[in-house]
């Protein structure tokens, strides 16, 4: 098998999870489509280097170094906080939207570590490096994050029982 080979069969392994991830980081399905396709783009032109290594790894890295280069990028313009009505998920669009919804509330920070940490799975130290972030601020976000995403749910659950 070549590597050309080897690389199509990880996008189509590694694909919807990498949009997943990048729609809860970003909030927004269309900049996901587009931070997955940049990021596989930057994978495949070091695809020899990368295939021996993490590739899954190296592609979440790069998809997070976009993201944080598009909210920069944005944060000297004018910024866009939409969330969309409708997206792709694997267990149905209003669910997916309502976890969506609950994540674009938090800081940018609190959003990416909890989506490493309990979306893709990863162990803090490896969040950490990621995020090029110290441990620490790992575990204090995370713990902000699910605090806030506790609250949200609370308010939404008290809010349906009156």
């Amino acid at each position: 098998m070549s590597s050309d080979d080897d690389f199509v069969d990880f996008v189509r392994g590694a694909s919807p999870r990498l949009l997943k991830t990048a729609w809860f980081i970003s909030g927004d399905p269309v900049q996901a489509e587009e931070l997955v396709q940049a990021a596989l783009e930057r994978v495949f032109v070091r695809w020899r280097r990368v295939s021996s290594g993490d590739p899954l790894a190296y592609t979440r890295k790069v998809l997070l170094n976009l993201h944080i280069d598009d909210r920069r990028r944005a944060s000297r313009e004018a910024p866009s906080h939409d969330v969309p009505d409708r997206g792709v998920t694997d267990r149905g669009p209003e669910d997916a939207d309502h976890v969506v919804r609950l994540l674009a509330a938090l800081p940018l920070r609190e959003r990416q570590v909890v989506v490493m940490r309990h979306y893709a799975g990863l162990p803090e130290a490896d969040v950490a490096d990621l995020l090029g972030i110290s441990l620490g601020t790992v575990k204090s976000s995370a713990s902000r994050g699910l605090a806030k995403l506790r609250e949200s749910l609370a308010r939404e659950e008290n809010s349906h029982a009156h």
